[in-house]
């Protein structure tokens, strides 16, 4: 039985636009909201009874931020395969092993095909700090199967991933609350 949501032909309107299977949306600069416009994006996948699943690679297992709750709540897979802040680490050899073990397990969400949408959070950073390969990154999306989507967030996305994005949107910061000594304050960053 085939699923109306996902067109069996990509045919060209007269307007000459065309239905696509999937998209790659990318959401990167250095404002807020990265995380949290995907966050939104795969709530509205759920709500479609879309399988959804999210791999974040600098976030530990250890926090417990409220998009996981509510997002495994509604049916989402959701894998935290960071060590916590990167940069406060100890042991870099051990975050960029986390990382490579995070795109492993992304790279397999994504081959398998199950899932409608995968989120890659915070993924540029580990491509970067070349714990990731970019070019591996690329390659797997460019041959995703046709009903996956992908979005990757993350500060200075990389080139090659902004170019065969279908999407890519940068946040702009204008004014943030921690630069007038503002916490982050639950509920509202996390």
């Amino acid at each position: 039985m085939s699923d109306p949501e996902i067109p069996s032909e990509s045919p060209l309107s007269e307007g000459g636009m065309r239905v696509a299977k999937s998209l790659v949306l990318v959401n990167t600069g250095n404002g807020k909201g990265k995380s949290t416009a995907a966050f939104g994006t795969a709530l509205r996948a759920l709500a479609l009874d879309w399988p959804v699943a999210v791999v974040q690679f600098l976030k530990s297992g250890e926090w417990r931020v409220g998009e996981e709750t509510m997002l495994r709540k509604l049916g989402a897979e959701w894998y935290a395969e960071g060590d916590g802040f990167t940069w406060d680490s100890e042991n870099l050899d051990e975050s960029a092993a986390l990382a490579a073990a995070a795109w492993e397990k992304a790279k397999g969400l994504i081959n398998d095909g199950r899932h409608r949408l995968v989120v890659l959070d915070e993924i540029s950073y580990a491509m970067t700090w070349k714990w990731v390969d970019t070019t591996d990154v690329v390659a797997t999306i460019v041959n995703r199967p046709e009903t996956v989507s992908v979005i990757l967030t993350g500060r200075d996305m990389a080139e090659e991933v902004i170019t065969i994005a279908d999407t890519v949107t940068e946040m702009k910061q204008i004014k943030h609350a921690f630069e007038q000594k503002i916490v982050a304050k639950k509920g509202i960053d996390y």
